[in-house]
């Protein structure tokens, strides 16, 4: 099994909603978003391309939805130089600026040593919105 590269906690107006995440191997680059069990229960849907769903969605490009919470021009230009990314690092820039995106959504970046769950619920209780 892959192990991810990169993830972040996605929140839907200040509630966690799920947790998404980049793989990497020598070939390219696939993510999958993953709602959070309890957000199921009392949460809405991200997005419209986002039902509620315990099934992880699985990209082989970078998701339109999260691709359009990031800046774009100028703007993108300055948070790449400012973040040391690429500016066609699209997943970095969401880590990067993610937490004060304009709207319903935002990203937070989860290190990677937090993948068991205990660490992940304790992550997010002093890390959390």
């Amino acid at each position: 099994m892959i192990k991810p590269n990169r993830q972040g906690h996605i929140y839907c107006n200040g509630t966690l909603a799920g947790l998404l995440q980049e793989f990497t191997d020598l070939k390219a680059e696939r993510y999958r978003f993953t709602y959070d069990t309890s957000y199921l229960i009392k949460g809405v849907p991200i997005g419209y391309s986002f039902p509620l769903t315990e099934t992880p969605f699985e990209f082989d490009t970078f998701p339109t939805f999260f691709a359009n919470l990031i800046s774009e021009g100028w703007l993108r230009t300055h948070q790449a130089k400012r973040a040391r990314l690429d500016k066609a690092d699209s997943f970095g820039l969401l880590l990067a600026n993610g937490k004060e995106l304009i709207g319903a959504i935002s990203v937070i970046p989860v290190p990677l040593s937090l993948l068991s769950a205990g660490t992940q619920e304790k992550y997010r209780n002093n890390h959390g919105m």
